[in-house]
C-alpha cells in the first residue's frame, strides 16, 4: 500500500523490450536501499524491482503488455522524471490517502494555469461507473495524492503548491500530456456496492 506522498524523483536512463514486456532502468537517490522483489510506485504504477546496480545508482523494473496498455508507461522516454514512492512501512505516518498503485485510467491535461504562487491543472478522462471524483475528495495523479475540485463525470481540477510543483514531476506536465489516475478506493467500493443493489 502507498499514500501518494512522493518520496523522490527518479530518472529513466534506458528501456528495452523483451517480447511484449518492457524493462525500465531508473536512477534514483535511494537505489542502494532497495531490494530485489520490492514494490515501488512509479508515477502511481506499482512495479517490482528486478535488478539493482549499486555503482550506477539504478534499479530495473518490468512492465507487462497490459500495464503498458492501460497506463502512460508506454510513452516514457529516456530522461523522463518519474515520481517514486516505496510502500508504506508498518507503523509509518499516513500523510496522504489510501493508494494501491493500481491505475484505473489515464487522463489528459487540458489546462495549466500559473496563479502567481500556485498552479491550477485540469484533467479530462473517460466516464465510468467507478471513475468518481468529488469536490475536496482525493485523487492520485501520477502517484501524487491531490485534492480535486470543480469535478464533473469526466473532468476535475487540482491546485498545486510550490513544494509539490518542485518536488514531483508535475512541473513537467504540459497541455496534451497523459497522466495515470487512481480514484479513491473508498469511493470505488461505495459505487460498486450501490451498483450491486441496483
Amino acid at each position: 500500500m502507498f499514500t501518494g506522498i512522493i518520496e523522490s524523483l527518479g530518472t529513466v536512463v534506458s528501456f528495452s523490450d523483451s517480447a511484449t514486456n518492457r524493462q525500465f532502468v531508473v536512477k534514483s537517490p535511494f537505489a542502494a536501499e532497495l531490494k530485489i522483489d520490492q514494490s515501488v510506485a512509479h508515477d502511481g504504477v506499482c512495479l517490482t524491482v528486478v535488478a539493482i546496480d549499486l555503482a550506477a545508482g539504478t534499479h530495473t523494473v518490468t512492465a507487462i503488455h497490459e500495464t503498458l496498455r492501460v497506463t502512460n508507461l508506454g510513452q516514457w522516454a529516456v530522461g523522463r522524471a518519474v515520481n517514486l514512492e516505496r510502500c508504506l512501512a508498518a507503523g509509518g505516518r499516513f500523510d496522504g490517502h489510501i493508494v494501491q498503485g493500481h491505475v484505473d485510467a489515464t487522463a489528459t491535461c487540458v489546462l495549466v494555469e500559473d496563479q502567481g504562487g500556485s498552479w491550477l491543472y485540469r484533467f479530462r478522462h473517460e466516464a465510468g461507473d467507478q471513475r468518481l471524483t468529488v469536490d475536496k475528495g482525493s485523487i492520485t495523479v501520477n502517484g501524487t495524492s491531490l485534492t480535486c475540485f470543480d469535478t464533473t463525470n469526466t473532468e476535475f481540477s487540482v491546485a498545486i503548491i510550490p513544494y509539490t510543483y518542485e518536488h514531483t514531476s508535475i512541473h513537467q506536465l504540459r497541455v496534451g500530456d497523459g497522466v495515470n489516475l487512481e480514484f479513491d478506493i473508498v469511493g470505488k467500493y461505495v459505487a460498486r456496492l450501490l451498483a450491486s443493489r441496483g
